[in-house]
């Protein structure tokens, strides 16, 4: 097989396509699509966002240094592209993607309703990178949408929020589970 070198870019793909919330009170809260987000560690919670500057969150983000990462379903795609292609400077992002902000439980920035699982973090540093800044979190709480719990075993399915992601430039739906961590091994 043979293999092309190319420029250094970004191709770590498919990455979330998560609404990001921010804002301390309702006539303030905004929503930005962000990819660039992932885990830091799992003991203690953190987590990270990045952004560029310029977006019209970012001063909202830098003052208030809480979020709350929203993760999308493919009946949200249309509303996760327009809130990622138009700036909150211009327009109400709620009123024109139709999703509903729930008060945060543990921060000041919204969650969203029709959002399968609500990550709300603090921030503990903002590293000034190059085209975007990182915000590193904790993860202070995280609310999930009964729909998708077990009520037998408390148990939360993503598998069944049909979570959308995000790769160079396409939305996709994740497809079905192929397997579960350790099957390889499993006898």
């Amino acid at each position: 097989m043979a293999k092309e070198s190319w420029k250094p870019g970004t191709m770590i793909n498919p990455l979330p396509a998560v609404l990001v919330t921010c804002g301390a009170e309702p006539s303030e809260w905004n929503m930005l699509t962000i990819a660039w987000t992932g885990t830091i560690c799992s003991n203690p919670p953190m987590c990270y966002i990045s952004v560029r500057p310029e977006r019209a969150s970012y001063p909202l983000l830098v003052a208030n240094m809480e979020f709350t990462i929203n993760l999308t379903t493919v009946s949200m795609a249309r509303a996760t592209d327009w809130a990622g292609v138009r700036s909150g400077r211009d327009y109400d992002k709620w009123a024109e993607t139709g999703l509903t902000p729930l008060p945060g439980e543990k921060v000041s920035s919204p969650t969203i309703e029709q959002s399968p699982l609500s990550i709300e973090c603090r921030v503990k540093e903002v590293m000034h990178l190059g085209s975007h800044d990182m915000f590193v979190a904790d993860v202070v709480n995280v609310r999930a949408d009964t729909r998708y719990i077990d009520p037998e075993t408390g148990a939360f399915s993503l598998e069944k929020a049909d979570l959308l992601a995000y790769s160079h430039g396409f939305y996709h739906s994740l497809g079905p589970v192929i397997g579960r961590f350790g099957f390889s091994v499993k006898k």
